[in-house]
């Protein structure tokens, strides 16, 4: 099983943190995602990059939050480039609502 990239570690670590109306900072999200030390540069990097995210929702210096109203594009991001499975996607997406009619091709 191949490590997943940076940008997936943190994905992963804030849909298991995930409470709606609760933004995490970078240094929380980078303490709990899985990531080696040395790869901190990237994780502040990529902790940025997600700020840009439709699927984020930056809170300023309060850190960023999933979007609720974006779940599909997050399954998409976790399906194509985090390589999870859509049953797994979908046990952890539970308020997704857009099931029935997401397109996995």
């Amino acid at each position: 099983m191949r490590k997943p990239s940076v940008k997936c570690a943190l994905l992963a670590a804030m849909v298991a943190k995930h409470r709606w109306g609760t933004p995490i900072g970078e240094d929380a999200l980078l303490s709990i995602a899985a990531i080696d030390s040395n790869e901190y540069p990237a994780a502040s990097a990529a902790f940025d990059d997600l700020r840009s995210e439709p699927y984020i929702t930056s809170k300023g210096n309060r850190g960023i939050e999933l979007n609720n109203g974006a779940f599909g594009a997050l399954a998409d991001v976790l399906y194509r480039e985090c390589e999870w499975e859509p049953f797994h996607i979908r046990s952890r997406l539970k308020h997704y609502e857009g099931w029935d009619r997401h397109d996995w091709a």
